[in-house]
């Protein structure tokens, strides 16, 4: 793959076309996303104010973390991954490779809502260059053997976009829901 946009993928979307649509629709739900949070403290972004686990920073830096590993796998393939047996990890006292996979849906002490969005700032623009670069939406690859994936299946790029789009939208809509009953504020109605 090249650095530089093919003339085919720069002409679509300088006319509009998929590739556009992938960027204003991604961008349209990251902003919907972004809102949930707006004027929101460290301290709300980390409080869970339903019976999930989810919290809005945990949202925003989950979001981040989904859209990066699957534009990397756009363009790698799957990474490797740990065997893992999910059914018999010790949720209390997990592996370390689990519990980097569970601090992925989490804001840390250490981090500020602030420094997330910017996280996810740099993954957006890198996700909507890497959708004008790509040579060929239908270039595939397996999916990493996981319990949540059909054996030996294969997505290509295109379905690995509408899976970040899927990603993106649904956890706005949980973000909604957890801004709601932090203080009424609503990103619709």
């Amino acid at each position: 793959m090249t650095n530089e946009p093919t003339s085919a993928a720069t002409a679509s979307a300088t006319r509009g076309g998929e590739r556009a649509d992938f960027v204003e629709a991604l961008r349209r739900h990251r902003d919907f996303l972004r809102f949930t949070v707006k004027d929101v403290t460290d301290d709300q972004a980390r409080q869970r104010t339903t019976v999930s686990e989810l919290t809005l920073g945990g949202l925003v830096k989950h979001v981040a973390t989904t859209e990066k590993q699957w534009a990397e796998f756009i363009v790698d393939g799957p990474a490797p991954r740990p065997d893992v047996n999910w059914d018999d990890v010790d949720w209390q006292n997990p592996p370390e490779h689990v519990r980097a996979f569970m601090d992925s849906h989490r804001m840390t002490a250490d981090e500020t809502l602030e420094g997330l969005l910017a996280q996810y700032d740099s993954v957006a623009a890198s996700t909507d260059e890497l959708v004008l670069q790509l040579p060929d939406l239908d270039h595939s690859h397996p999916l990493p053997e996981a319990p949540w994936f059909e054996p030996g299946a294969t997505w290509s790029a295109r379905r690995a976009l509408l899976h970040i789009l899927a990603e993106t939208s649904q956890h706005a809509g949980h973000a909604d829901i957890i801004r709601e009953a932090l203080d009424g504020q609503k990103t619709m109605g």
